[in-house]
């Protein structure tokens, strides 16, 4: 039987994952009155590169990005590619 699971398709399976769970987490935060839990939820990590300019006189380009995963993202991802393996 042929493994279908490719290099691209999980990187796509793990950033939907992040980005569902990402949503989540904020609008549970958004729902969660103040205290701990709250805060346990609004929590994240964020990494990735400063914005950086390349000027080739003719055209100029900004390129950067950011990421912010809370532990809903966290979750996100793991429940995605848990159902990626069903699906495959």
């Amino acid at each position: 039987m042929r493994n279908s699971h490719t290099i691209g398709r999980i990187i796509i399976v793990i950033f939907l994952g992040a980005i569902v769970g990402g949503v989540l987490g904020e609008v549970i935060a958004l729902l969660i009155p103040d205290g701990i839990v709250r805060e346990f939820f609004l929590r994240s990590v964020s990494f990735g590169f400063s914005p950086a300019t390349i000027n080739l006189i003719l055209i100029t380009f900004t390129l950067g990005f950011t990421f912010k995963l809370n532990i809903i993202g966290v979750i996100g991802i793991f429940l995605a590619t848990y159902i990626m393996r069903w699906y495959s």
